[in-house]
């Protein structure tokens, strides 16, 4: 079967159960590897991934939001996409191209995966990325977008259809 891209995007949906299963290394290298060769700012290459699969620490970057992070209670691997700020003053798109890539690659791979936002959210202490910062150890410089869980899946979404695409919003030449 011929691979299409606007399949894959119509059937990648974000998946929040996860079956008790370990990742393959290979598999989430493959995952990485797509990240690692995502387009960025002048090719900076500002991005950077702390890949967890220790259930205790799974449960520390759960506890550092206080809504939306419940899929990594059941996840066997969440990638924390973070970017160096000083390399790149648009560190937030690359690492969102990143991170996009990844979850594609990961829908291909048969993973499901959600995007957890971390940057500009907060728990009941306060911020955070500043939590999930000082559990993982990560400096100061480095601007931390998001968290991917990821899984083999525990859970069926329906894929996009045509019907969901929304004409309405595309503008030809002016608003």
């Amino acid at each position: 079967m011929e691979f299409n891209l606007m399949n894959l995007i119509m059937k990648r949906r974000s998946i929040r159960k996860y079956k008790d299963e370990k990742i393959p290394g290979e598999v989430i290298q493959k995952i990485l590897n797509a990240g690692l060769i995502a387009p960025t700012s002048k090719n900076k290459k500002p991005v950077e991934f702390i890949v967890v699969e220790d259930k205790d620490t799974l449960l520390k970057l759960k506890r550092c939001k206080t809504h939306g992070a419940e899929p990594l209670e059941k996840a066997p691997c969440a990638i924390v996409v973070i970017a160096d700020s000083e390399k790149s003053d648009v560190w937030v798109e690359d690492a969102s191209i990143a991170a996009s890539y990844m979850q594609l690659v990961a829908e291909d791979l048969g993973m499901g995966s959600v995007w957890i936002q971390m940057r500009k959210r907060f728990n009941d202490n306060g911020d955070a990325e500043k939590e999930l910062r000082r559990v993982l150890n990560i400096p100061e410089k480095y601007g931390v977008l998001c968290i991917i869980a990821l899984g083999y899946k525990n859970e069926n979404r329906n894929p996009y259809s045509e019907n969901d695409i929304d004409m309405n919003k595309v503008h030809f030449g002016v608003f």
